[in-house]
């Protein structure tokens, strides 16, 4: 079964955008892009890959998932289909139908979604966010991957937006940069609420 990827930038106090959603106080440091253009090169949106020198970009997903307030930064730029080498879809119930082919306006339950998602055949889901999302779908998230960025912004939008239901997770890995910047891997415990044990 495919599974569902949360990887997500962070700041030490568990928050991935500042309150108006937006994410410029994170750094691109240098030696953290040379790891996610070799590593998660899908991860990055289609209009930078000739900057970063990516021709095709593969890896583990062939999807994205997101809420609005992830996607409205790109329209607003006029960017209607921010991760074209992927299949995109949106959770809004207030968005019209999109004009991009690979991109898919979804207003009902996003677990359901996801779930029936996971079960079609393909390469792994990454959830891009954002917080209300990723609180939604928290219970269907396989894989934790969180850049960790030695920043504390004091509010702004949490990893997660849920009510308190604690959720485990076991580290796979702990990539340290240079910068400062922590590339932290997590993955689903066993006989936490939705594994498979």
């Amino acid at each position: 079964m495919r599974k569902l990827v949360y990887y997500v930038a962070g700041t030490l106090d568990g928050f991935i955008a500042a309150p108006d959603g937006s994410y410029d106080f994170f750094p691109l440091e240098p030696d953290v892009v040379a790891h996610l253009v070799a590593t998660y090169p899908q991860t990055l949106p289609t209009f930078t890959h000739p900057q970063f020198g990516i021709d095709r970009p593969e890896g583990r997903f062939d999807a994205v998932v997101m809420g609005r307030g992830t996607y409205d930064p790109g329209l607003a730029a006029g960017i209607t289909s921010p991760y074209a080498h992927l299949r995109q879809y949106v959770f809004s119930r207030s968005l019209p139908p999109a004009a991009e082919p690979e991109v898919e306006i979804v207003a009902g339950d996003p677990v359901a979604f996801v779930r029936a998602l996971k079960a079609q055949p393909g390469k792994d889901i990454w959830l891009a966010g954002g917080g209300q999302l990723a609180g939604q779908l928290l219970p269907e998230v396989d894989e934790l991957i969180l850049k960790l960025n030695p920043v504390v912004v004091g509010s702004g939008i949490p990893l997660v937006t849920r009510g308190f239901d604690p959720r485990r997770f076991t580290l796979v890995d702990a990539r340290p940069f240079d910068s400062g910047v922590v590339i932290l891997r997590y993955a689903r415990s066993e006989g936490s609420p939705g594994s498979e044990s």
